[in-house]
């Protein structure tokens, strides 16, 4: 199928970097609101959903997965006031719906996100109750966007009191009693709210029925800190605060609430990550990873509470800890080799038990208030729709709540842990998931997945549109890289800045592995990555544009050079650096950013970059330059195509149709591109 790409046009435009200029002929792109954008994008949508339209089997796929996605999926309940909260969706409604029983059972719709909006794009970002359960502050999201509004409403009446608060972004809702809550933003940006720079966050305090313009700064007036949070414990005594800088390690300040006291440190750096738990008192419990890479449980009093004096409560072990609180337990989730693990203390700090789970996977809940007898956890891996089981502290039993009626034979599958080596020895976990008795010729379309960064860890999880590639005779290979959190700070480390190649050395080793193998070849081999994932994939496609035939980088970080100055992105800085940082770093950086490495004259993979209008997580000029590069210097037939979904964010709260197209037209897309003409 031949294409014709629209012409996108070159300015003249360049930026000095330690006296070295370099060009930027699309920076004009970067103009989210200017018309030529918006043409370029319709443009582009017409050639890329023409192409994808011809495509025979697109049709039998869509059908098969929206089949598939339409079963009843039900959230874990949760207790307020006089009240039982669930989320449900009957199978493709667009946005889940919360639902609500009273003492009697007796159910009702209490919010329904599908009205909100008519095409779906306007979703639920948050639901905070009031301790009592009588008040609640929601939040939603408009086309996919960040910023947020939350509205209050009486829980009984759902009767909506006093004006919605606007702007809010990056912020969870606190309450303090009736009287009002706690919340972080930014100021409004001037230009484009959408790619603007944000970089001072502050903690509000809203009190109920006065004007948002007379909410009262609490943290980030004069200290500036580029992320805020700030939340009240369950004893509504103290108020937590959180200020950081980048996306790991952060301060904590604790506020005396019964006595109006001052804001007071407690940590006083950005070294390291610690998090609040709960507390007893004047006793608190905090998770850090401060001289424990792969975290530990402390205690401290609040009359002493600087680091120097924190005592060891779940000491560090050679596994990654990830702590939670619920009925008056502590769970430690420990993850060996990116599998879950979990054991329960008392807060006496004495073993209660290993939790027996339902398998190998990933788990995860077991949170809830101190009060509560029943909690509620999630048990999935890559073959095991997502489970809920109930959960007794007491007793440790555990019994099915609600098991998903999904068109999908398990059996039929395996998955399979391996450990490969990277470029410099390092062994690098990875699952590589298919259909029983798979033959291994060199001839299966393999999807190679992975992310690296951000202390973000892959842990196994039932996707319906994996499913889908798997019953059509897809490999699903997911590699645990360096810079995710799967062994602790040490591993993270080992993939950020001066050391960002490692990340894309284990990936091209995972695929070189998954070849040698025989799982797969070069021609039926495709790659795949969202956000720093779809960084990964453009710098692994434009360092080996031989080792894969289909690339689908996902709303990436693309352009390297210049990511820090849009919205929250030189909060990424510790993960990446910025080239303003020095001229090592300005060197280093060049010499992967995807947007600066597409060269002339090459045969780059078919290529599908997927981002949306509304993404001011990753602005999607970041996808936009990439594409027109590529397309301006592509060699061979292979496509080079981007998809831009309409009023559609970085992904959170996208609608189920809309989610579902995106999933088909990279699935058809990748296995036309492999040669393979019709489906099962």
């Amino acid at each position: 199928m031949t294409v014709k790409y629209p012409e996108t046009k070159k300015v003249d435009t360049t930026f000095t970097y330690f006296g070295e200029k370099l060009s930027d002929p699309y920076y004009w792109l970067e103009d989210d609101h200017s018309d030529e954008t918006k043409a370029w994008v319709k443009a582009q949508n017409e050639v890329t959903f023409g192409y994808l339209e011809k495509i025979p089997f697109r049709k039998q796929l869509k059908e098969r997965m929206e089949k598939l996605w339409n079963y009843e999926k039900i959230s874990a309940p949760f207790k307020e006031g006089d009240y039982t909260y669930f989320y449900k969706n009957d199978g493709l409604q667009n946005q889940s719906v919360v639902y609500r029983k009273d003492a009697q059972e007796k159910e009702e719709i209490f919010l329904d996100p599908n009205t909100f909006s008519k095409d779906g794009t306007t979703s639920l970002g948050g639901l905070n109750f009031s301790k009592d359960g009588s008040l609640v502050a929601y939040s939603i999201s408009e086309g996919g966007s960040d910023w947020r509004k939350v509205i209050v409403m009486k829980a009984a009446t759902k009767e909506v009191i006093g004006d919605t608060i606007v702007d809010i972004k990056f912020s969870g809702v606190s309450w303090y009693k009736n009287e009002g809550f706690y919340y972080s933003s930014y100021d409004k940006p001037k230009g484009s709210e959408l790619s603007a720079k944000t970089d001072q966050h502050k903690l509000y305090f809203h009190k109920l029925n006065t004007p948002q313009k007379e909410d009262k700064i609490i943290f980030g007036l004069n200290e500036k800190r580029r992320y805020v949070g700030g939340y009240v414990t369950e004893d509504e005594n103290y108020l937590i605060v959180s200020g950081a800088t980048s996306t790991s390690g952060n301060e904590l300040y604790y506020k005396d609430l019964a006595k109006n006291g001052p804001i007071v440190n407690i940590v006083n750096n950005f070294d390291y990550d610690n998090n609040v738990l709960d507390n007893v008192g004047t006793k608190f419990y905090v998770s850090t990873n401060y001289k424990a890479p792969n975290k530990r449980v402390v205690t401290f009093d609040l009359a002493n509470p600087k680091q120097a004096n924190w005592v060891d409560f779940i000491a560090e072990t050679e596994n990654v800890l990830s702590p939670s609180t619920g009925g008056g337990a502590i769970f430690a989730e420990y993850m060996i080799n990116a599998v879950s693990q979990v054991k329960q203390y008392d807060y006496n700090g004495k073993l209660i038990r290993d939790i027996k789970l339902p398998g190998i996977g990933s788990a995860g809940g077991f949170g809830g208030k101190k009060e509560e007898t029943t909690l509620y956890y999630s048990f999935t891996n890559y073959i095991t729709p997502g489970t809920i089981y109930s959960f007794d502290p007491k007793t440790g039993k555990s019994l099915v709540y609600q098991k998903p009626n999904v068109d999908f034979k398990s059996d039929d599958y395996e998955s399979k842990q391996v450990f490969y080596s990277s470029k410099d020895g390092t062994k690098i976990p990875m699952i590589i998931t298919y259909k029983k008795g798979t033959e291994l010729n060199g001839k299966n379309p393999t999807m190679l997945y992975g992310y690296g960064g951000f202390n973000i860890s892959l842990t196994p999880s039932f996707s319906i549109a994996n499913a889908v590639w798997l019953e059509n005779g897809g490999v699903y290979a997911v590699a645990n890289l360096r810079g995710g959190g799967e062994y602790g700070k040490k591993w993270h480390d080992a993939g950020t800045q001066m050391q960002k190649q490692n990340v894309f050395d284990d990936f091209i080793a995972a695929a070189e592995y998954l070849i040698a193998e025989k799982y797969t070849s070069s021609d039926y081999l495709a790659i795949s990555g969202r956000s720093n994932g779809g960084l990964l994939v453009g710098a692994t496609m434009t360092q080996r544009p031989d080792l894969m035939k289909v690339a689908l980088p996902g709303v990436g970080v693309l352009d390297m050079l210049r990511y820090h100055t849009f919205t929250a992105g030189a909060g990424w800085a510790y993960d990446y650096g910025t080239s303003e940082q020095s001229k090592e770093m300005f060197d280093y950086i060049k010499g992967y950013s995807p947007v600066h490495n597409v060269k002339a004259g090459t045969k780059y993979p078919a290529t599908l970059v997927t981002t949306g209008d509304h993404d001011d997580r990753v602005v999607p000029a970041h996808s936009f330059k990439f594409a027109a590069e590529l397309q301006a210097k592509q060699t061979g037939s292979n496509p080079t195509l981007i998809r831009i979904d309409v009023n559609a964010g970085h992904g959170a709260g996208k609608s189920v149709a809309a989610t579902i197209q995106e999933f088909v037209d990279m699935q058809v897309f990748t296995l036309y591109n492999m040669g393979i003409k019709k489906l099962n």
